[in-house]
């Protein structure tokens, strides 16, 4: 009998043991999260954590950080014993740094590996860098929430949704929508409105069909999918794989939330139970309700206070007055409030100084409510005379997102001045680092880089972007070099747009002698040619650590043209004799320098038609088309040489060579002073 007994049990521990591993096996194919409490069998990774309320936050404000939640547990996908289908959902938030300027994203991630360690921030989504970026070994798949356009990425928009495979480039992508379902028509979404918003990820094996779905939270599923994509996970899936999430910021950067999640390997994902997700945290608190007598006493004391106070009131409200107008309404979340450029600034104190030039200071500032680095701008202008325009202008070139272009966040009008607010770049100008002794010499490959990004993002400008926008001030000082020394074209103060497939309408020469493309004193009309002219003395300047107009105290005799001196160091057949003396022990690639001198060349001819393209440009550095050799004809690069630049070098010569001296509206916009 005990024999029996001793049986019984040992069965029914058995029994109740394969009861709890066969829960937990369903528990892992099969989970939802209302909230995410007691950590909820998450692994957390860098700067994500999870509120007291349940709500799961990827990352925050700080800047060039990533944020990645993973279900601990891994999955079987690829195997005979299982399905390849799965179906998920979630809820997610994004509420950006400024209004309508955050970044990165967040990415759904089905992935070999939970060790990230090795990628990047920003645009990379803390799922790959430069060198695993695109490998068919990550097998990695994404659905990326993506609110930074990235032209090298293909990015279609700044808010879109795109399925990714081993790399960034997505498959296929979207913009931001839902399709309604009483009317049929799309109905567009921000990312980055700090809404919740709902997406819905479902895998077909049998039709190797991926769709992806978005919708508010306040309305079921949609039929109708945004994206839909034949592809076969066979090919990218391995046995054991791991699900989560990863987020990244950038220069700018967002809090990311995920409030709920459902997943199942099996079947359809259960629905979220949108009424028992945590709140998103709230700003401003509520207060308790005074009762009747203590409201009496407060408003007797706040009329106290209005008649002492009401003159220092008004005074101090003169001291922040602002211009604004009606028109200026539709631009509200690019206009910051002069009190906080003025609390960022300390009050525009010279300690805060970065640069002055002829037509305004920059000041180094810290806005208050984000702890966002900025520079400060400040520029007299007009306000009665085409300042509407104007500021049109720079709330659209306020749209542009390029890595290699300085950001311009917005604008302020007060009085008799103009503020325009930009992204800090820490390493100022590159006209310091090529000649001023106060700083280190750059290496050749720091040089070759910074060409690159500021051809990228003119290409960016020229052809990439909704509208064509010529800079008309490309220039050594006008590049600012991030904490990496990555070059960004700044200072869009004299910059000019225009739809495709019509003129410009300028017809005022502004610039910056040197820079200046021969046949706009002709003229005075502004192109992308003229454009890849200053570009042209750029390059030259870069590599050969000289100014474009370099005089001698003996006058204009004893000056230096630098596109005439490297156009004749190239005739006579020694074009390396052009190169930049500090780059010491001739430190450089040959091939590139010689690339980078002849190109300079080329885009400095006198003729604007047979000056490349910025995409052609690129071709170029990028290695993608060989240059072919250059005519011997020394009369046909620079101004200083061609016909068509006898009305440039017919400048009073007190005007137009004055090193570095501009006929910009506006210096450097961000150069940085000691």
């Amino acid at each position: 009998m005990a024999i029996v007994l001793r049986i019984s049990l040992h069965f029914l521990i058995f029994l109740y043991v394969s009861s709890i591993s066969l829960s937990l096996a369903q528990d892992e194919n099969n989970f939802i999260y209302n909230g995410f409490h007691d950590k909820a069998n998450l692994s957390l990774d860098g700067i994500a954590e999870i509120h007291p309320n349940g709500l799961l936050q990827l990352t925050n404000l700080s800047r060039q950080e990533v944020g990645r939640a993973f279900y601990q547990f891994p999955l079987n996908f690829n195997t005979t014993n299982s399905s390849l289908s799965f179906s998920t959902n979630f809820v997610f938030a994004m509420v950006p740094e400024v209004n309508n300027l955050g970044g990165h994203g967040i990415a759904f991630i089905i992935s070999p590996s939970r060790d990230f360690s090795r990628a990047q921030a920003n645009r990379f989504l803390g799922l790959f860098n430069i060198s695993t970026n695109g490998l068919s070994t990550n097998h990695v798949l994404a659905i990326e929430l993506d609110t930074v356009q990235d032209p090298e990425f293909q990015d279609i928009a700044m808010n879109h949704v795109g399925i990714n495979v081993n790399s960034m480039k997505s498959v296929a992508s979207a913009p931001a929508m839902y399709s309604s379902n009483k009317g049929g028509e799309n109905i567009s979404l921000d990312l980055m409105s700090g809404n919740p918003m709902h997406l819905w990820i479902d895998y077909d094996e049998a039709e190797k069909l991926l769709n992806v779905t978005l919708a508010p939270t306040t309305i079921p599923k949609p039929n109708r999918p945004l994206l839909s994509t034949s592809t076969d996970l066979s090919q990218i899936l391995l046995e054991s794989m791991y699900v989560g999430f990863s987020s990244a910021t950038g220069t700018l950067a967002s809090d990311h939330y995920i409030l709920g999640w459902s997943f199942n390997k099996s079947g359809p994902s259960q629905s979220l139970d949108v009424s028992r997700l945590p709140p998103l945290p709230r700003e401003r608190k509520r207060k308790e309700k005074p009762s009747h007598m203590i409201t009496i006493a407060l408003i007797a004391a706040a009329f106290v206070w209005i008649t002492v106070t009401g003159a220092a009131y008004i005074l101090r409200r003169k001291k922040y007055e602002e211009i604004r107008e009606d028109w200026e309404e539709e631009y509200g979340p690019h206009r910051f409030s002069y009190k906080n450029l003025h609390k960022a600034t300390k009050g525009f104190k010279d300690t805060e100084l970065l640069g002055e030039g002829g037509f305004g200071k920059v000041y180094r500032g810290i806005l208050p409510s984000s702890n966002l680095q900025i520079a400060v701008k400040r520029v007299s202008h007009d306000s009665k005379q085409g300042m509407k325009e104007f500021v049109a202008e720079i709330v659209s070139m306020g749209r542009l997102r390029h890595r290699n272009l300085v950001q311009l966040l917005g604008y302020c009008r007060r009085r008799g001045e103009l503020l325009l607010v930009y992204d800090y770049m820490p390493n100022g100008s590159l006209d310091q680092f090529l000649y001023s002794n106060e700083q280190p010499t750059l290496n050749w490959v720091q040089r070759f880089r910074i060409i690159r990004g500021v051809a990228s993002g003119l290409l960016y400008l020229h052809e990439e972007w909704e509208q064509v926008v010529l800079h008309r001030d490309v220039k050594a000082s006008n590049v600012l070099l991030d904490a990496e020394l990555n070059g960004r074209l700044g200072d869009f103060g004299l910059a000019r747009l225009y739809d495709r497939g019509t003129n410009p309408q300028t017809t005022r020469v502004v610039g910056t002698v040197g820079y200046l493309a021969p046949e706009l004193t002709r003229t005075g009309r502004a192109t992308t040619c003229s454009d890849v002219f200053a570009f042209g003395a750029f390059m030259l300047e870069v590599a050969c650590g000289r100014k474009p107009i370099e005089l001698q105290a003996q006058g204009l005799a004893e000056g230096v043209i630098l596109v005439d001196w490297v156009s004749e160091c190239w005739r006579r057949g020694a074009i390396l004799d052009a190169s930049d003396p500090r780059l010491e022990g001739n430190n450089y690639v040959v091939e590139e320098m010689v690339l980078i001198l002849k190109l300079g060349l080329l885009c400095s001819h006198a003729i604007p038609a047979a000056r490349p393209s910025m995409k052609q440009v690129m071709q170029f550095l990028d290695g993608d088309a060989d240059l072919q050799e250059l005519p011997h004809d020394n009369a046909s690069f620079g101004a200083s040489t061609s016909n068509e630049a006898s009305d440039f070098m017919s400048f009073p010569f007190s005007q137009a060579y004055v090193p570095s001296s501009s006929m910009s509206s506006t210096d450097s916009i961000l150069r940085v002073g000691r």
